[in-house]
Order: structure tokens, then sequence, then C-alpha cells
């Protein structure tokens, strides 16, 4: 542990130091063992009560001796003993509650919505206005930027989605019967999470919602970070984080009900195994902070207590779903609360609805003003643009919105310190760029990594000195954020992720530029460009763009879009005071087109293409665009060749249509074989799917799977006849998808896809999660075998099962299959009507049994194909 962490630890009686710690753990195991059993019932100690004389109990086991509201008695029912009287505890630990309560009001009573020098704040009454919060769990693996997660909430937000409001986010709905424990609540990086943490907790403190709880503790992931390496009890931990809750005793945890709420997952440096097998059931029990976190998430720590964890949509991942008893999801500003942020930040009438209307020439602009800090962002740029002097076209792209953003910051500096001591322009521009670079390094290094969050040590690595850029630098002030954590330390980070995926890509800009081949080298060492030979500008963008498309979650797309967008001269100008040197080649644009248009990515996901087609239209090439939008007004499509290019943007524009697709057949467009793989994305925006044919990766499974789960899912027929699913992976991936109860998808076909044998195993783990939707299925002309059809029909037998065709033609079934399904059919005799077994070796008895069963009145079964027989119940004519 730490100097500072012993410092803020409180004195705990009998406890080892840390040079005991190696002692400790020798006999840890029978401290445990004699610590963890209930006087009682003898069993493992269970949401554990401590009496005074040192007996403990469960929880439950107690509640039979004292009074049923959990308070503690006036003497021990072991031993006889006097212990603190019930209403001694009830006194001293509602004057803790009291004083905790009025420090949470302290700590939010006021916000600041950008970085603040003064120290002031606003409200957070007066300025918080109810986000849009859903309820909904997606089990897809998430491939896409969050931006694009953005395009996708944006195009589905006239849709009725469950609203939930924040003081209710553990009020089960009404036809959700058990009771809420754990709740994950998931949003994009800016949407408003920790805001919705802070009102809660202050309308907690302020006793106007959720009284039920007795205590609410908030711990943020940036702060358990800088202890990931001690070991603590729970009781103490909350004592370190909160300091008004230091008289908190075991036996007063014992009899509250508490809220736990982790902020921030994603930022987490923690490792949460849950498959850690150290079970931590009492609050005075040391462990590591990820053994206390998982415990107390699996329900071994705390039973009663109730958890909150806020984060980003790609980390939840790592919590089991078994552990999470809801997800919901922050969606941010709808259109109405946009325009009453802008009316409410803006006095003056005529300019709040001049920048209303700007953002709504641009789609990006308006996909983006749902996230509140891009809408102070825009706010900032807009405000000064039209309130001074400065002329020329107001920004729509984001690399011009965001160069924008950074002069006025740099030009806010210069005025303030105007009125200070003199200091000439050069050395104020010149301490910008020191400080920009070094900025633009730390954002650069983590982006790689995936941190947003940032320590001392992390700085002092960039070379990076805070104290002295805030005074010298007006590009700190406002896009660095300061925040004071536990033992003195502070964390840093940029207000929003897309201000550290713009300075990344300033920093690239700049070791280009520079001739920094050490930076430049590293970065590229995977890609086909990586020797250190000089390159011209638009084979280095090249050769970034080819590394940021095999990124698997697209951590890297905003930074290539931003990287491209500096490549104009308009962009470089708006920083040249900040860049010692710029590239101005009109023919390095046109190359930079050509490249991107030409660029191979048979190999890397469809999703991640789509971003090429933005990269284009970064730097105001809007020719794909205006040839797409003319293809779909066509009614000759047919005739019309695509390149993949067109494709990647045919399928952006297909995807974020508010108009359904009927059918997506890829054979019907005029392209290549990569550019029907490039179309594969749109299929997240269609009712029919034809997507025979191809050549699946992994990466395509799981963008089908993901329009099986999307919220809402609109595919009722897919048909992916002919396409090579070979591996257990992919059809891992591709199944995963009919597991969501988002899945409403009626025919399946998957004629010759040369699926494994144990694909039907697969299939039915899938289709007994969720039963219900799914009613033909065809998986001819693959070799599942009387083994691998044996689970499918094992399905079949099963209630859940309403499938009513199924075709199994050549699929080497024998009558060993036949006695199998007979007896499937009479444990579930109604559902399933036709049935195609062409091309097996039935043999006639296999043949008989299938036609008693035609025949018989009881069972559904109304046609079965066999070879050149077709069998159909008695009220049809039976043909040979």
């Amino acid at each position: 542990m730490s100097d500072l962490a012993k410092e803020r630890r409180p004195d705990c009686r009998n406890k080892p130091g840390p040079s005991r710690t190696k002692n400790r753990k020798r006999t840890h195991v029978a401290v445990k063992d004699q610590r963890s059993t209930c006087t009682l019932c003898q069993g493992t100690l269970k949401d554990p009560v401590s009496n005074r004389c040192g007996h403990r109990f469960c929880r439950q086991c107690i509640t039979s001796c004292w009074d049923q509201s959990g308070s503690l008695g006036d003497s021990c029912p072991q031993c006889g003993k006097k212990s603190r009287t019930g209403s001694e505890t009830d006194v001293g630990l509602q004057e803790v509650l009291d004083e905790h309560k009025i420090s949470l009001r302290r700590k939010f009573e006021f916000v600041t919505e950008e970085s603040d020098e003064t120290g002031s704040g606003t409200l957070l009454n007066r300025i918080y206005t109810d986000l849009y919060i859903t309820e909904g769990q997606s089990e897809e693996v998430n491939t896409q930027h969050e931006v694009m997660q953005l395009e996708t909430i944006y195009k589905n937000k006239n849709l009725h989605h469950t609203a939930i409001k924040v003081h209710e986010i553990f009020k089960a709905l009404p036809d959700q019967q058990r009771r809420i424990r754990v709740v994950v609540t998931i949003g994009v990086a800016g949407i408003g999470k920790t805001f919705s943490v802070q009102k809660f907790a202050l309308d907690w403190a302020q006793g106007l919602q959720n009284q039920d709880v007795s205590l609410l503790v908030l711990l943020s992931f940036r702060e358990l970070n800088l202890i990931k390496d001690d070991e603590y009890s729970l009781l103490t931990l909350l004592h370190v984080f909160h300091p008004t809750l230091q008289k908190l005793t075991a036996e007063q945890l014992a009899v509250c009900k508490p809220l736990f709420i982790f902020d921030g997952l994603d930022e987490s440096r923690l490792s949460l195994d849950f498959n850690n097998r150290e079970v931590v059931s009492d609050v005075t029990q040391e462990s590591s902070v990820n053994v206390l976190l998982t415990n107390l998430i699996k329900g071994n720590l705390l039973p009663s207590a109730l958890v909150w964890i806020t984060s980003r949509p790609a980390a939840p991942s790592q919590i089991p779903p078994t552990c999470v008893y809801r997800v919901t999801e922050v969606r941010g500003f709808t259109d109405v609360q946009k325009e009453e942020y802008f009316r409410r930040r803006f006095s003056d009438e005529e300019l709040s609805s001049r920048i209303i209307s700007h953002i709504k020439t641009s789609r990006n602009l308006e996909v983006m003003c749902q996230i509140p800090v891009f809408c102070w962002i825009i706010a900032t740029v807009l405000e000064h643009m039209l309130t001074t002097e400065q002329r020329g076209e107001l920004p729509k792209t984001l690399t011009d919105l965001y160069s924008h953003f950074l002069l006025v910051q740099t030009k806010r500096k210069k005025n303030k310190d105007d009125e200070g001591p003199e200091t000439s322009p050069q050395e104020l521009i010149e301490a910008d760029r020191e400080v920009l670079l070094k900025l633009g390094r730390l954002a650069f290094e983590h982006l790689e990594k995936g941190n947003i969050m940032f320590y001392q040590e992390d700085l002092e690595q960039c070379g990076l000195d805070v104290t002295e850029a805030l005074v010298y630098s007006g590009v700190c002030t406002e896009i660095f954020k300061i925040e004071s954590v536990i033992f003195q330390k502070t964390v840093y980070r940029f207000v929003h992720l897309s201000i550290q995926e713009f300075l990344a890509a300033v920093y690239m800009f700049h070791c280009y530029t520079d001739g920094n081949t050490e930076v430049l080298k590293t970065f590229l060492i995977d890609c086909s460009h990586s020797e250190s030979q000089p390159m011209s500008w638009d084979v280095f963008l090249s050769s970034v763009l080819e590394k940021a498309v095999q990124s698997r979650n697209g951590h890297l797309d905003l930074f290539i879009r931003f990287l491209y967008g500096l490549s104009l001269e308009s962009n470089q100008r708006l920083l040249e005071i900040l860049l010692c040197q710029t590239i101005k080649n009109p023919k390095s644009i046109h190359n930079i087109i050509n490249n991107m248009k030409e660029i191979n990515s048979r190999d890397i996901s469809p999703d991640r293409s789509i971003n090429i087609f933005h990269c284009l239209m970064e730097i105001n090439d809007h020719s794909v665009h205006q040839e797409i939008q003319e293809f779909l007004k066509s009614k000759n499509r047919s005739e019309k060749y695509l390149s993949v290019i067109h494709c990647s943007a045919l399928a952006y524009m297909l995807q974020m249509s508010e108009e359904v697709l009927e059918e997506l057949d890829l054979e019907k467009y005029k392209t290549s074989k990569e550019g029907q793989l490039r179309l594969i994305p749109a299929v997240r925006n269609c009712r029919k799917a034809r997507l025979s044919g191809c050549d699946f990766k992994e990466s395509h499974c799981e963008i089908v799977a993901s329009a099986l789960d999307s919220n809402p899912s609109h595919l009722k027929q897919l048909d992916l006849s002919h396409s090579q699913l070979h591996s257990d992976s992919r059809v891992k991936l591709l199944f995963a998808g009919l597991k969501s109860r988002n899945c409403r998808l009626r025919i399946l076909r998957l004629m010759a896809c040369n699926l494994p044998e144990s694909s039907c195993a697969l299939l039915v783990t899938a289709l007994k999660t969720n039963p219900f939707t799914l009613r033909e299925l065809d998986l001819s002309i693959n070799d599942l075998g009387d083994s691998g059809a044996k689970a499918l029909f094992d399905f079949l037998a099963s209630p859940t099962s309403k499938l009513d065709t199924l075709r199994l033609n050549y699929c080497s079934l024998t009558t060993v299959s036949c006695d199998n399904l007979t007896s499937a059919l009479k444990s579930n005799p109604v559902y399933l009507r036709v049935l195609d077994l062409i091309g097996n070796d039935l043999e006639d008895s296999g043949v008989k049994q299938l036609t008693k069963l035609v025949e018989t009145p009881h069972y559904g079964l109304e046609t079965v194909r066999i070879e050149d027989w077709e069998i159909k119940a008695s009220r049809y004519k039976t043909s040979r």
C-alpha cells in the first residue's frame, strides 16, 4: 500500500501492519475459516452481522432472534451477553448517514460544464436535463466506433423504446418479477452517464428520491485504479474513499441497505477476474480490490446491496451476463433537448436560432449533438464565429469544427493575458505549440492503448508539466480536465474522447512534417509501407488507413478521419500558428482520393471499410455520395457497375436510412465479390437478406449477428446458402444473434454452407435461448450425419420448438435419424408440417415410420419428401 494510502487509512485495532503481510497470508486460510462461519447455523457466513462479544451470524439467521427490521437486539442470542442496544446503534448509524448525506450534497450541488479555472460552478438541478435512458441488453460483439453507434441511435430516434427515469433505475417494470440488484448503464463517451449518477446521488442526499436506500456509496474506477495493487477490506475501502463514513462499523453496515455506484468501468485499469474462486463474504476481510468488486457484484459480499455500474459500450463484456439483472443505455439529447440546450445557453434568441439552423444543415453535426459535451464544443465555435468579425463558411466537417475549436481556445487565453503581465504574441504561440504537441503525444500514445484517463506518471513520460502549461498555454485550460481524487493525487482526461482523437491526429501530422521517422515507423510497423524511406503524404495516409481499418473495434476510425481532414489547406491554415510546417499540394489531394478508392480491404470488416467513405467526406470529396444518391434514384440499378468504395457508401446510406429496405439481394448489384462483401452492413436495416455465395469471414458473421440483435431488428428472412461457414468460430458468431431477445427471424436458409457436424448443437443452443420466432430452417447439402442431426431432433422434441418446415436434403442421414425424428415428433407432434429428406439413405423401414406419422391425425406433419416420394397427409393425394 502506498504511503499516502496509509496516511488516509483509519486506525484499525488488532490488524497486521504491512511488515506482517507475508505472515498473515500464510495463515490466511485458517483465519478465513474461523471468521467465516455463522455461530447459529454453522454454515458459511452470508451477509454477516457481528456482536460486541465476537460472535458472528448470518443476517438471515439473526432476524429470527431479533426484530424483523434487522436492527441489533439488546443481547447476543448465543451467549446472552449485553451488546450495544438497538437504539444506540440506530442513533450512531443515523448520525453517520446524515453527515454522509451532507457531504454528498456539497460535492454534487454544483458542477462545471467545462474546465473552470475559477473553481466556481453551476447548480446541477438548474442545468440538468433528463436524458433519454432506455432498457435493453445487447449480446452482440460491438464492432463499431462510438460515432457510428450515435448514427444508429439517431436513425432510430423516432422508434418507441421503454424509457426509464434515472431515479427509477432499480425499479422493476410491471412485467418483471425478480428484484433488480445489479444494473449496468452504458453510453458513448460524453453522453451524460456521470451527470446521471451525480443527479441520482444528489436527489438521494437531499431526501427527494430512493429513500429506501439507507447508504449510497459512489466510487469511480479512476480512483480505484490508484490502489489496484493494494489489499483492503470493503469496510476500510469505504473509510478511505468517504471520510464521513470512518465511524461506520461492520455491524452498522450489516443492517444497512447500501447502494454501490461504480462509475466509468471503461476507465478501469483493474483486472476484474470473475473466474477467481476466492470467496469474500465478510466486510472486514481483506483482499485485492479486484476480488472485493467481483464478490460484491456476484452477491457473495453483502447480498442485500444494490450495485450500479456505468461504462462506455465496449467495457461491460468483462462482466458475465448472469451477474447483471438489467442493462440500460443513456441515449443523450433528443432533438427537442438539443434546441433547449442552445436556447438556454444563449440569451440572444437570434444567435441560438442561427446555431440551431446551421446544425440542421449537416448530418454529422446533428448526430454528434446527441452528446451534451459536443453541444458545448459546437456552441463555443459558432458563438465565436457569429459574434466576431471573422468571416467565412461555418464548419460542416468534424476536422473543420475541431480546428476552429482549438483556435478559439488559443485566442481566449490571449485575451485573458492582455489584462495581465505583458507577454509577446510569439511567446504565447510557442508556448501553445509546445503544450499542444505534448498533449498530442499523450493523446496518441494512449489512444493506441485504449486509455482515456491519465495519471502523473503518464504526463511525465510525455514531458508535460500541467502546472506550467496552465499558466502559459491557452490550449490546456479548456480541453484538459484536471480532477483531484483520493490521497491528494490528480487524474487527467480530455473533456471528450473526440478531442483526444483530434489531438492525436495533429500530433501525427506534426511527426510527418517534422520528419520524426521513429514515431511513424513504430506506428506503421505492421503495414506494407513501414520502411524508413521517405514517403509522400498520400502514400503515408494510405499506410495509416491500412492500419486503421484492421482495428477490430474501430478505435482509430475518428483519428484517421481527422488525419485526412488535416490534408485540406483550409484546415492547415487555421492551425498554421500552432504548426511549424504544413502540406500545401493540390496534387496530393487528388492522389489521396484515388488511393482511398482503390485500397484493398478484402480481409477487413465492412464496418471498417465504411470509414473510408467518411474520410472522403472529411476532405470535402462528395462525388461518391452524389453518385450513390443518383444510383438510388435510378430505375436501372442493375446496369450500373459499383466499385468497392461505392458499395461502402451504399451500405452506409442503406443502413442509416429511416426507411427499412424490403430486400437486400447481393446478386442484384453489379459489382465484384469484394464489393458484395462491402454491402453486408446494410443487412442491419432490411427485412429479407439474400447473402448467398459469399466467402464469409468472422467479421461478416459478426455483422449479421448484430443485425439479428439490433433493437429493433427488422430481419425476418436470411439466406446464406452456398456461403463458406466451415469453422466453429464463424458458426458461433453467427448463431449468437439468434440468442438475442431482439431477434425476429422467421426463415433461415443455410444450404450448402459446408457446416461442420457440431453446427447443429451450436444452433440448438441458440434456438433454446430464443425458440419462439424461427419457423423455417433449411440445412440441406451439409454433411451433418446422424450424430449432428440428433441435437436438432432433440430440440424438435421440446414444446418450445415452433418449427413448421425443416429441410435436411443430402445431409448423410440414415434410418437412425428416422428413429430419432419419430421419437421427437411423438414428444412434440403439433408444429412440424413440412419435412424434406431427399438424398439421404433412409431405407424402407425409415420411410415406413415417416409414412405412419403423416397418416396419423394426431400429428401436424402434412408433407414428407424422400427421393421421388412425396408423402402427404390422407386428406391429400399420396403419389409416387
